[in-house]
């Protein structure tokens, strides 16, 4: 009998050196004892534990999901894991035979470490430490069901690359500093402030996503079980929201959606003819008043007006959205309305400034479609965008911002003239022409749109982060 002892369980590259030492030396699984967290012990007991001497193959797939289920806390993982690797050696077929007991095993393993991984993903809330050297640092508590932080930490990398951050959880620890991810020992939860200043602004932004009128007690349990709100500063918050569900719902239905403004000709009039031609509008008020005036695009024979931007004509970062909303279409001014008040709760998390901001939209008239009272926002189209290109382009030139930051694919298209995906641009700093910067993210509407709360904190999470990107990057 061969004994293999494993000093750090959960740990699949060390499981894997075993392991195909193991194979190679044609040891069957009958053959192998597998322990672990044994001290000063050798990896094997009398076995070494050098890789085979020629190649091994494996099915990929069977390769990635063993990466995911050694971090299962099952004290049988790594033996069965070696028996379903033996056997995926000599039979390439094996995940493919879905009524093998082990083969089930594997995947329910599977789907358990993955459920783990994205429930982690939901619920780590950072609490905020300190300021060094104009860099943020965070650090947060979290108890998973099984060791996944190894699996977990790169997609925190990825989403706060530019605050420094340390998750503590009872197995081990990841730490981002100075751009360089490490890991370290296990602690405790009082190692991490139990609040910070950032927890009342989640609250407020939990509460206005919350939707009365999508309430689903045992799905939202579910999704969200009770044995993670100890950690949610929002959680506290649940109940009375709950209570008060049935209140807010009937205040939705009594509130209708405003219709389109009746004295949409008589609004027109009031400003002079002669600002239509291009060669007039030589500032920024001359450009407000002549976009109430543009006729480019059909858009205008519906809209109650032009919504120019707004802001310094000195600021150094212009935001790019789509296009104006139902409330937008009636003030006159850029995101005043709830995506605006999404835009500016992230703003102020970020640190910026909103009055330091020229705000802005790719589209100057709402684009809407009637249904009853309501006007329900429709996309605008890539030629629509074009041809209001035109006054971007003029607001740009007056700004002369050193970054933009466009807000969703329409934005995307009226600073580049080009359409992408916003996956693509994301996280990069791109050149413009004279010399602008471009930071692209998604529009805040969007968060609004989201029936699943947890992807809309992990969605809101990311922007908040591309603003503070655009936030260093203009100053």
């Amino acid at each position: 009998m061969r004994e293999v002892i494993l000093k750090a369980p959960g740990d699949f590259a060390e499981w894997r050196c075993a392991a195909r030492g193991l194979l190679a030396s044609g040891v069957t699984p009958d053959e192998v004892s597998w322990r672990g967290g044994v001290e000063g012990a050798s990896l094997f007991g009398d076995v070494g534990s050098g890789a085979p001497a020629g190649p091994l193959s494996l099915p990929r797939e069977l390769v990635e999901i063993a990466e995911r289920v050694i971090c299962h806390r099952d004290p049988e993982v790594p033996a069965r894991l070696y028996r379903i690797v033996w056997r995926g050696a000599r039979d390439r077929q094996l995940l493919a035979r879905t009524t093998d007991r082990e083969v089930a095993w594997l995947r329910s393993a599977d789907k358990a470490i993955r459920r783990d991984v994205h429930k982690m993903h939901a619920f780590v809330r950072f609490r905020r430490l300190g300021e060094e050297a104009g860099r943020e640092s965070f650090a947060a508590w979290f108890e998973p069901s099984h060791r996944i932080l190894r699996l977990t930490a790169p997609f925190f990398q990825r989403r706060f690359y530019g605050m420094d951050w340390a998750i503590v959880t009872p197995d081990a620890r990841a730490i981002w500093q100075d751009e360089t991810l490490s890991y370290g020992p296990g602690g405790s939860k009082d190692e991490v402030p139990e609040s910070d200043i950032v927890e009342d602004q989640w609250r407020t932004y939990y509460g206005a996503i919350f939707n009365p009128a999508r309430v689903k007690v045992d799905a939202m349990r579910a999704e969200m079980p009770k044995k993670y709100w100890k950690n949610l500063p929002e959680a506290r918050d649940i109940a009375p929201l709950l209570a008060g569900a049935e209140a807010r719902v009937e205040r939705m239905r009594e509130a209708a959606v405003s219709i389109a403004n009746p004295l949409t000709d008589k609004w027109r009039t009031r400003v002079p003819d002669e600002l239509l031609l291009d060669d007039d509008v030589k500032t920024l008020d001359d450009l407000a008043r002549a976009v109430d005036r543009c006729t480019r695009c059909p858009l205008h024979c519906r809209a109650t007006q032009g919504v120019s931007g707004e802001g310094p004509a000195d600021a150094r970062i212009m935001v790019v959205g789509e296009q104006p909303g139902d409330q937008e279409d009636l003030q006159g001014r850029p995101f005043v309305g709830p995506a605006g008040q999404v835009l500016d709760a992230a703003l102020e998390e970020a640190g910026i400034d909103r009055s330091r901001l020229f705000l802005t939209n790719a589209v100057k008239h709402f684009k809407f479609e009637p249904r009853g009272k309501r006007r329900l926002h429709q996309n605008p189209t890539t030629g629509e965008i074009d041809v209001c290109r035109w006054w971007l382009d003029k607001e740009r030139a007056f700004v002369r911002p050193a970054l933009i930051v466009t807000l969703g694919v329409s934005a995307l298209r009226g600073v580049t003239g080009k359409s992408a995906r916003i996956a693509s641009m994301r996280g990069a700093v791109h050149g413009l022409e004279g010399g602008s910067k471009l930071v692209a993210t998604i529009h805040p509407s969007f968060l609004l749109r989201l029936p699943d709360r947890e992807r809309a904190a992990e969605e809101r999470k990311a922007f908040v982060a591309d603003l503070i990107r655009a936030r260093r990057l203009a100053a």
